[in-house]
């Protein structure tokens, strides 16, 4: 090892910059002369990849301080001269540079927000080499513009420290080379997933959102119900078509586009047993986000529950309903109880509680995806909400991220509710690119059909989770039904695909 990094020490070219005291024209790059700038560097040394040769000392700013807040959904309506720290995380949507100055038009979903970089932190490799779509986070101060100048809502970001959290390509795979205004209709098709991050496509995107919510309004002040239809078809257009399980990948798609999303529709699982809670066709609410951390995941599911519970029983009607069905309901006490994977497999073996024999029979170990059975005599004897987290990754999705300090296992979650047993899925994703590409290999999947997928990992990567809520399951646990078909409209499972 030693030998290695003497080597590497003589392949590597020590350069300093000082702002204040170089010179691009005489320095030569010593601690005595050192360069003003890195542009001096590229323009004395003639090399295209400082990165890989040389090692450049400069002085940093090591400031990641400050409050995160949804930067356009926060400072961009304010109409005052903000001076409080800000910290915001976003993808860079456009980018130009003028007079030592990088300007940044960033986009989290929300809506967009000017940033500035100024001085050394304009002159760094990341910031020269930075490109459209890349994933970075920033602190500073935003302030009001002075007349004159323009920016989005007449606001901008001025830095005073940044990182880059997920670098997009260049050159021919640059993010401008996907698509352009010249682009055809199959191109557009095909690169889908990116021309939702324009800023015409988000704003009907998130139109047709604001248009479902009205729709649904309306519907309300008629006395009608939100339904479904059954929509099995096999043949599209000559191909080959399946209904879908989730709407995750696509979910996450939506990230960079959108921010934090979620959707309702129905989905198919080819389930063959007539269990209690499965049906081959499902209402399924799905979330995603990003930029958050697992148990920040387990807070807004927590939340979502909890905040949907207390708007339905603020409705006299809706907590008639409730009561009338399920007398003993009680609202879940905070924070819902966590249980590792782990924990459960104790619990069940410490009670003698052991697999079936169609599963081989005896005690469970780590590796045992735990049955409906067990779950739920685990839950109901506890007989409170729980978290059941960090699953073996055998037993899990491909995608799910592994825990950093222990990768056989995942930042996964199950919600458990008594009387019914898991109503909602969820995880942490992976978020590398070639970590995705070796779980494709693992799980025995091509990665060729996924490419819009494993992209969200090339054009600006972040830590994101997401989740799965079965609309039924958790009708059944809140008004106390035994069967979730008591919960659908027209129920599917085998054997049953009419009326």
């Amino acid at each position: 090892m030693a030998e290695m990094e003497e080597a590497m020490s003589k392949l590597t070219i020590n350069i300093h910059i000082d702002e204040s005291k170089g010179s691009d024209s005489t320095g030569d790059g010593s601690l005595d002369k050192p360069y003003q700038s890195i542009l001096g560097v590229y323009i004395s040394k003639g090399t295209n990849d400082l990165s890989e040769s040389i090692l450049i000392y400069n002085q940093a700013q090591d400031d990641n301080t400050g409050e995160y807040i949804k930067a356009s959904a926060t400072a961009l309506k304010s109409k005052k001269i903000i001076r409080n720290p800000f910290r915001v995380f976003g993808w860079v949507h456009r980018l130009r540079s003028q007079k030592g100055l990088i300007f940044i038009v960033l986009r989290d979903g929300t809506g967009f927000l000017q940033c500035v970089l100024t001085g050394k932190l304009a002159q760094t490799y990341d910031a020269i080499t930075l490109t459209v779509e890349s994933t970075i986070e920033l602190t500073g101060k935003v302030v009001e513009l002075p007349e004159g100048k323009s920016a989005s809502e007449g606001h901008e970001l001025q830095v005073d420290w940044w990182n880059v959290v997920g670098k997009a390509p260049g050159d021919s795979e640059a993010f401008n080379n996907q698509i352009s205004e010249e682009s055809g209709v199959d191109t557009l098709a095909d690169r889908r997933h990116l021309v939702i991050r324009g800023e015409t496509a988000s704003s009907v995107l998130k139109l047709r959102s604001a248009l479902l919510d009205a729709f649904r309004k309306s519907y309300s002040k008629l006395s009608m119900i939100e339904g479904g239809s059954t929509l099995f078809e096999f043949g599209y257009y000559g191909e080959k078509a399946y209904l879908t399980q989730s709407s995750q990948l696509y979910l996450e798609t939506c990230l960079p586009s959108l921010g934090d999303c979620f959707c309702i529709q129905e989905s198919f699982r080819a389930e063959k047993s007539k269990t209690r809670r499965h049906l081959s066709e499902y209402t399924h609410l799905e979330g995603e986000l990003a930029f958050l951390t697992f148990d920040e995941l387990l807070t807004h599911i927590e939340e979502l529950i909890c905040s949907t519970l207390t708007i339905l029983l603020e409705d006299p009607k809706m907590k008639k309903i409730i009561e009338s069905l399920n007398p003993s309901f009680k609202y879940p006490s905070r924070p819902f109880k966590r249980m590792e994977y782990v924990e459960a497999i104790a619990w069940l073996n410490e009670r003698g509680i052991e697999k079936s024999v169609e599963d081989g029979g005896g005690p469970f170990t780590h590796s045992d995806d735990i049955p409906e059975a067990p779950e739920r005599l685990m839950t109901d004897t506890i007989g409170e909400p729980i978290f059941l987290i960090n699953f073996p990754k055998e037993i899990k999705a491909f995608y799910m991220k592994r825990i950093p300090d222990n990768p056989n296992f995942t930042e996964s979650v199950d919600v458990l509710m008594p009387g019914v047993g898991e109503i909602v899925g969820g995880s942490m994703r992976m978020t590398g690119y070639n970590e995705l590409l070796d779980a494709y290999k693992n799980a025995g999947i091509s990665a060729d059909p996924y490419y819009w997928y494993t992209d969200q990992r090339k054009y600006g990567t972040c830590e994101h989770g997401g989740y799965g809520l079965g609309v039924e399951r958790f009708l059944a646990w809140l008004l106390g039904r035994p069967h979730v078909r008591e919960c659908s409209l027209y129920p599917r499972y085998t054997s049953r695909c009419t009326p």
